[in-house]
């Protein structure tokens, strides 16, 4: 059995914003298993009735999908981590696409997240994957792409950060 390092010496990531639990399996460069529970709690919201449901509150859309998204940034930073948001390279979401919610996600739900790499071109990522609740399929992530960029990006202070598209106009 392979022991994985804690997933905060990987990403940057820290309670309550951290969404994934441990990493099951990694084959860096390759494929990523995450587990998360989904706890009770905020992000919840009352659901649409589905059969054997009747509007039980169902995990939000955008926790889902960013605890799916935070697994991909696991697999891309496994073998170039970087717990620090304030040097180094950060994970930054540059785009995603093709994404289907497929079932809802109720609280206390173990979602298992697999997440492969579809290419890696160094400073930027594509990502495609799955979230699984036992043995139903509740989202399809198409492609996730994340671009990996010096910190220095992020400090308006120094100058660098991109303008926005009214600033270029």
């Amino acid at each position: 059995m392979t022991t994985t390092p804690p997933i905060t010496s990987v990403i940057p990531h820290r309670p309550p914003a951290l969404l994934v639990d441990r990493v099951v399996t990694v084959e860096p460069g390759r494929r990523l298993v995450a587990h998360r529970t989904a706890a009770a709690g905020p992000g919840f919201h009352p659901g649409p009735a589905h059969p054997g449901r009747d509007g039980d509150p169902s995990l939000a859309l955008g926790l889902l999908l960013e605890s799916w998204a935070q697994a991909a940034v696991l697999l891309a930073c496994w073998e170039r981590p970087n717990p620090d948001v304030l040097r180094g390279n950060v994970a930054l979401l540059a785009g995603v696409r093709d994404v289907r919610a497929l079932a809802p996600v109720a609280a206390g739900a173990l979602l298992v997240h697999e997440v492969r790499v579809v290419r890696d071109l160094g400073d930027t990522v594509l990502t495609t994957g799955t979230t699984v609740v036992g043995d139903r399929t509740v989202l399809e992530v198409g492609q996730l792409t994340l671009a990996l960029r010096p910190a220095a990006v992020l400090d308006p202070a120094a100058g660098t950060t991109a303008k926005t598209t009214d600033e270029r106009s």
